[in-house]
């Protein structure tokens, strides 16, 4: 079993590659690939067929699965991307906070 340090719904920055520095949300993640989806980056071009009569196909672009690694979840408060640590709040819940700040990382 893979574990990947982020989770979907989370806002992440993006460490290298063509789209180094852009923010985004993680739409989906792949643990067993250990790829997420980030909205707004690393898009590509798909060619897509019609499938229904009268449906139009062409050139779409899409977002691509990248690798967990080239991405760090985004701390609002230190405003960059940062390592997470685990603590138990009041409520004996898990919560993960920023190492560099403190700060609860939603």
């Amino acid at each position: 079993m893979n574990k990947v340090h982020v989770k979907a719904g989370d806002s992440v920055v993006i460490l290298s590659g063509k789209d180094k520095g852009k923010k985004g949300k993680v739409l989906q993640v792949s643990p067993k690939e250990g790829k997420v989806i980030v909205e707004g980056a690393n898009f590509v071009t798909k060619s897509v067929k019609p499938r229904r009569q009268g449906e139009q196909g062409g050139i779409v672009k899409a977002e691509a699965a990248m690798y967990s690694s080239k991405v760090a979840l985004w701390c609002s408060k230190c405003s960059r991307g940062v390592r997470y640590g685990v603590k138990t709040d009041e409520d004996g819940k898990k919560v993960r906070v920023c190492k560099r700040c403190g700060a609860e990382l939603k």
